[in-house]
């Protein structure tokens, strides 16, 4: 049973957590949505983000994620995680190419010595 109050954005959120976790997606999808309607922190809120953009990829409304990810904001803290789970949605909408730019450039900036190189090719394939 449910102990927190039903627009408690902090409490929405760990219950659509729990849902996805458990492979109840299609519940946790709606609960995402309103924990973010409600007013998630700056912490949560990026998190919540990225796992309906997962939930609904896992869905099979892969464009949704490509489309709630691509226009996400606020994600600085969580740019490598938003990148790789918009590289996985963008595999299952068909665009692999881009998806393979996208995780190439996020892996760049763990990469002392090649990263600039690899920056600028994985920009220039994704741009082509």
């Amino acid at each position: 049973m449910d102990q927190l109050a039903g627009d408690d954005a902090a409490g929405l959120f760990e219950r659509a957590s729990a849902r996805d976790f458990a492979g109840r997606e299609a519940e946790a999808e709606p609960l995402y949505r309103a924990a973010l309607a409600a007013g998630l922190d700056d912490d949560l809120r990026p998190q919540a983000v990225i796992q309906l953009a997962s939930t609904l990829r896992n869905l099979g409304r892969a464009d949704e994620a490509v489309a709630l990810l691509t226009e996400a904001d606020g994600m600085e803290a969580y740019e490598d995680e938003r990148l790789a789970f918009l590289a996985l949605a963008l595999i299952d909408a068909g665009n692999e190419r881009r998806a393979a730019a996208l995780a190439v450039r996020a892996l760049a900036a763990h990469v002392p010595h090649y990263g600039r190189a690899l920056t600028a090719y994985a920009d220039q394939k994704a741009s082509s």
